[in-house]
């Protein structure tokens, strides 16, 4: 499933495992995690800079496309937080060293160990953690199994990931445009842009690569009445196509679900007048509900604890922009009640009313 997204942004862990369970009937919270702490999903810096799950196998070819964009973009930053091309550069030597001889790490015993080098960086800035991105987008180290308590750990991506391939630039550019139209196409030139954070000349290159796969088409095709992306050309890969938007079901997604991530135009699954609803600012998108393939509300999980101070009720709260159709109430109770199996959590639904 990480494979068929290219990714799924992983920055926080609960997010992360939701948008498993809308991809993967019958998985489990557990199995999302299993599976990165046995790196069959490995975690680390990718699309747009940020930490996303992706296949063990793609780790490789991805961070040969992301990991140099974002390091040099990165380098003003580290200059600022006093990262200097130098100590970056004795930083890597010694992580290697230290982690080729040591279980996965946290991000306080490596800063611990750098110290012991002569590498003294300041746990209580932005330091730790530019410099573990840097060396994650070097290729030199990724993610591991977390600790108890989320608490993340870092690896040698060597130790982590062995034997995974390395493609050319223009393979890597291809395989990435593909898997991003398979999973999001329809989709223009400036949604993959946007959704990989690769510089524009990529994103072009990577539309031409594949031209003559290509099928061209207009927002006004996909959905009658949809605002037309400002004009934008869209694609999908020829001999690929989706299910109509009205015919999906019901959908409860998670914060930063890819749905949302996938696009730098939201019009055709999300009216203007309630985009500030699920993005007010910055990068915190909100769980939303999704009715016909569109945007019809948000949702949240408050969680009560038992006596022993475990979490094994939760309400599940809908909050619509308007009044959802009878028909929708079938599906969203579904729904409701497969994020409790994929939690394992007795849910209650209960809607606010409009």
């Amino acid at each position: 499933m990480a494979a068929h997204l290219a990714g799924l942004q992983a920055q926080a862990a609960p997010p992360a495992r939701l948008a498993v369970r809308a991809r993967a009937a019958g998985r489990t919270a557990a199995d999302a995690d299993r599976a990165c702490d046995t790196g069959e999903v490995i975690r680390t810096w990718a699309m747009r800079g940020t930490l996303h799950m992706v296949a063990r196998w793609d780790v490789r070819w991805m961070n040969s496309l992301f990991g140099p964009v974002f390091a040099a973009k990165g380098r003003r930053r580290r200059a600022q937080l006093g990262l200097d091309d130098a100590l970056c550069e004795r930083a890597l030597t010694a992580l290697a060293v230290i982690l080729a001889r040591s279980a996965p790490l946290t991000r306080a015993e490596l800063v611990s160990r750098l110290a012991a080098e002569g590498i003294r960086i300041d746990p209580r800035t932005q330091q730790p953690p530019h410099l573990l991105g840097y060396a994650a987008h070097r290729g030199l180290i990724c993610r591991g199994p977390d600790r108890p308590g989320e608490e993340p750990t870092y690896v040698l991506l060597d130790d982590w990931a062995p034997g995974t391939p390395a493609l050319t630039h223009d393979d890597a550019l291809t395989e990435l445009i593909r898997r991003y139209l398979h999973g999001y196409g329809p989709a223009s030139r400036d949604d993959f842009a946007a959704w990989s954070g690769l510089p524009a000349t990529q994103a072009r290159r990577a539309l031409d690569l594949i031209a003559d796969d290509l099928v061209p088409m207009q927002a006004a095709a996909i959905q009658a009445g949809a605002i037309q992306a400002g004009g934008a050309q869209l694609f999908r890969l020829n001999g690929h196509s989706r299910e109509a938007p009205g015919d999906t079901p019901p959908r409860l997604l998670g914060h930063f679900d890819p749905y949302l991530l996938g696009y730098r135009d939201r019009s055709l699954m999300l009216d203007g007048e309630y985009a500030r609803r699920i993005q007010s600012g910055g990068g915190f998108v909100q769980p939303v509900v999704l009715i016909g393939g569109r945007v019809a509300g948000t949702w949240r999980l408050t969680r009560r604890t038992d006596r022993a101070g475990q979490a094994a009720r939760a309400t599940l709260t809908v909050e619509p922009f308007t009044a959802l159709p009878a028909a929708s109430a079938g599906g969203l109770a579904a729904e409701a009640a497969d994020i409790g199996r994929f939690l394992d959590l007795d849910v209650t639904l209960e809607k606010v009313e409009t």
